[in-house]
């Protein structure tokens, strides 16, 4: 009988089919990162078994794991633990079923104990085995059992009548090409970056000699440890400048962090080491504050959560716990060594100055203490912060580096002009009123503080406005407007300034110039529009400018140049000069003015009169 939309009364439940190569497939190319974790999921195997023993029957020092490489006693890898060992039934229900969880479910064990949280541990071997050969016998008395499992996904299960130790042993028959995972040395280095900070004893057997103990005390989580500085230095590659002890209590995490004493590359991923119940995690976790890159973590976590490959940590509530707290415990860290030891401060914010700017932006109280310690760069010099509001409280800064390139051209030895184009600078210089009393800050504009310069004396006004006509005239081209001002100095002839929407006009239309004709016009037609809304009014200050220096002997004598093409030509290198003293780009036009005016002026130094000049026109 069926329902009225079709369906079967009774439908018959049926188990998926699981194709195991298909799952191996998918553990070594999308779970997992390499086939060496296959002795990372033994390591964690065996101590939880181990743990799940102490639990029932108390625990003992002796209790440990031991491998074997292959090649060391025979061609397969051995891997033993003396856990609580497996019945036979556990060993269907654990080892041949996809997607069990552990025995931590089957035992009713407390699931914090154990480092494994997911049931395919064990089918990672078959990465670098075509046989898995598991022999148990379990604490309970059971008798002993071995569970063989292939890479075809067959298995069986077979009742041993051996005396066996409790436990469990693990034997690997390597696949050809598997033997950069499973020799000796592999073996060694891979029980040694996993397992060194176990809380068991784990042995490496070697061909010469009794075996290699590879755990020792994790000297990260005892920070008087006189073995800490050394433990950095391997860590890091270099002395380290400073350490100090982090914790989270929420989520059972603590560890040391380790100071840099160099700045990171800019955009460096962070490289805190992880442990997950003393065995490594990742040596990459994300686990501090994003503007805590000039420290380096190591942490023990009991709390947090793995990921599916156990080479992460899930991005959860619990995570961004512990971030909040070690990033406070950095932050009392610095706060620290400001009021204990101001001379060590100094060193670190020479050498981390970016950082603690960016820490500084979300932590008044920690700017308190730190901001006079860095540095800006001003139009007299890089000096302090403390240094600049100390001699000049009325604080002027650019916002970018292009406006400071202008304004330092045409300052005129007054107060100090910050350069406010690095990296936080700017929003530093913004907070200095909230930091020092008495302290302001003015954003200085560029074409202001041309309007701001002294105009030539009354008597040589005449001539400077003629200059400022012929000068706006030979440079119609390239839309720039010629001024003449006096400047305190005369080595300097002209200077070329512009607001940034000009500087970014400019950008654009050298974007159009090199683009295909389709993209050219649209960007074209971008910066027609874009511009229009910058100036909407269209007036003088939408177009860049060329100032003149009237203190200049070369600009006084522009006066007295009557041919029109000496004159034409003049202003163009005048202009040329001026662009690349600000480091400001040539574009195509400003590039055929350039060589236009040095072959016309080589031709008339010469007196080349087949020479075609082009004149000036009024």
């Amino acid at each position: 009988m069926s329902d009225p939309g079709g369906r079967a009364e009774h439908a018959e439940s049926q188990p998926f089919q699981v194709d195991l190569r298909g799952v191996v497939d998918l553990l070594s190319r999308h779970i997992y990162s390499s086939p060496r974790v296959y002795l990372r999921e033994l390591l964690q195997n065996g101590r939880d078994a181990i743990t799940a023993r102490s639990l029932r029957d108390g625990h003992d020092s002796s209790w440990g794991v031991r491998i074997s490489p292959a090649g060391v006693d025979g061609t397969s890898l051995v891997f033993e633990d003396d856990g609580i060992g497996l019945t036979a039934t556990e060993v269907a229900d654990l080892l041949s079923t996809v997607g069990r969880s552990s025995k931590r479910d089957i035992l009713d064990l407390p699931r914090h104990d154990y480092l494994g949280q997911f049931g395919i541990g064990l089918l990672s071997c078959f990465m670098v085995a075509d046989t898995i050969v598991v022999r148990s016998r379990s604490v309970t008395g059971a008798p002993a059992v071995e569970w063989c499992g292939r890479s075809d996904g067959t298995f069986t299960v077979t009742e041993l009548h051996e005396d066996l130790p409790f436990g469990t042993s693990v034997t690997l028959d390597p696949r050809p090409g598997s033997e950069a995972f499973v020799g000796a040395r592999a073996v060694e280095q891979l029980a040694r970056e996993y397992g060194q900070f176990l809380p068991l004893r784990v042995e490496v057997a070697t061909t010469v000699g009794p075996p290699l103990l590879v755990t020792e005390e994790p000297v990260f989580l005892d920070p008087e440890s006189s073995e800490l500085t050394r433990y950095g230095r391997e860590l890091l590659g270099v002395q380290p400048f400073a350490s100090f002890p982090i914790a989270c209590s929420a989520t059972g995490t603590r560890g040391v962090a380790f100071v840099l004493p160099h700045s990171p590359p800019p955009g460096a991923a962070q490289a805190n080491r992880v442990y997950l119940g003393r065995m490594l995690l990742s040596e990459r976790a994300e686990v501090l504050p994003s503007w805590a890159f000039f420290v380096r973590a190591v942490i023990n976590t009991d709390g947090l959560h793995p990921t599916a490959s156990r080479e992460d940590l899930v991005d959860d509530d619990a995570l961004e716990e512990t971030r909040a707290a070690l990033g406070a415990d950095v932050r009392a860290w610095v706060m620290r060594m400001g009021a204990e030891q101001p001379y060590l401060l100094a060193a670190f914010v020479a050498a981390h100055h970016l950082a603690l700017k960016a820490l500084l932006l979300h932590d008044e109280e920690l700017a308190q203490i730190i901001t006079r310690w860095l540095t800006v760069e001003t139009t007299l010099g890089t000096m302090s912060i403390e240094s600049l509001v100390r001699n000049h409280p009325h604080v002027r800064y650019t916002e970018t580096l292009d406006e400071f390139r202008h304004v330092a051209g045409i300052d005129a030895g007054g107060p100090p002009i910050v350069n406010g184009g690095y990296t936080y600078d700017a929003e530093v210089v913004r907070m200095l009123p909230r930091l020092y009393k008495g302290v302001s800050v003015e954003k200085v504009d560029v074409l202001g503080e041309v309007d701001a310069l002294a105009p030539p004396p009354l008597d040589d006004r005449a001539a400077a406005l003629a200059v400022e006509r012929r000068v706006t005239a030979a440079l119609a081209e390239v839309e720039v407007v010629g001024v003449v001002r006096a400047l305190p100095v005369g080595d300097v002839s002209a200077i070329y300034v512009a607001d940034p929407e000009v500087l970014r006009s400019a950008d654009r239309r050298r974007s159009a110039g090199k683009a295909s004709p389709l993209w050219g016009g649209i960007v074209a037609r971008a910066d027609e529009y874009l511009s229009g809304a910058a100036h909407p009014d269209g007036d003088a200050s939408a177009r860049a400018r060329l100032c003149l220096n009237w203190t200049s002997p070369l600009v006084r004598s522009l006066v007295a140049v009557r041919d029109d093409a000496v004159f034409t030509r003049t202003v163009h290198l005048m202009y040329i000069q001026a662009l690349l003293a600000g480091h400001n780009p040539l574009g195509a036009a400003e590039r055929r003015l350039m060589t236009q005016a040095m072959s016309d002026i080589l031709a008339l130094s010469v007196g080349l009169d087949d020479v075609d000049l082009v004149p000036f026109n009024d």
